[in-house]
């Protein structure tokens, strides 16, 4: 689940006073690419690359099976890191996926603090965002398999009010962008 982060100190206060355990911040850059013959934004999918300093990914994600959430079947593959911090990778994916018929579609940049924090039995990860053109974030995930998605559900959504957090956004930021674009008619 994703919210819109308001006041991010009050929010580190909160994480830290949960025993919230902080990761190194990190860059990620996403790639988004649109199919040759299907709508991914019809069908809910997304394919992407990206890069998160030398280390690239190429990642499909399917429909959300949730109506509450963001939850979605991911497949998640690393790739071999070529050239100065992975830019090799992403150029020679790029042209790949352009010659079979895949066409860029934007960009989404953000640096991310990444945190784990123990909840009702499980280690949520939350994840601070500052998203270019979109402003700050956090998210809260769990992994949990199809069966087990109500409780994870349940779980995160307890640490969300307990963490003060305001309304769900369930657009993707790739969305939100696309939503920011102006019309060109």
């Amino acid at each position: 689940m994703k919210f819109p982060a308001g006041d991010l100190a009050g929010l580190e206060r909160r994480l830290i006073a949960l025993a919230a355990r902080f990761g190194e911040p990190i860059e990620q850059i996403d790639r988004y690419f649109a199919h040759p013959s299907r709508d991914f934004a019809k069908t809910d999918e997304a394919l992407r690359l990206r890069r998160v300093g030398a280390d690239v990914a190429i990642t499909w994600k399917g429909p959300r099976i949730d109506s509450a959430t963001k939850t979605r079947r991911e497949i998640e593959l690393p790739l071999a890191a070529v050239g100065p911090a992975g830019s090799r990778t992403i150029q020679d994916w790029t042209e790949l996926l352009e010659s079979l018929g895949f066409r860029p579609v934007m960009e989404v940049a953000k640096r991310r603090r990444p945190a784990r924090v123990p909840w009702h039995g499980s280690d949520v990860d939350v994840a601070i965002d500052q998203v270019d053109g979109l402003g700050e974030f956090v998210e809260l995930e769990l992994q949990a398999r199809q069966g087990e998605v109500p409780q994870a559900r349940g779980v995160i959504e307890s640490l969300a009010t307990e963490l003060g957090c305001g309304e769900q956004e369930r657009r993707s930021y790739l969305e939100l962008l696309v939503a920011k674009r102006p019309i060109v008619r």
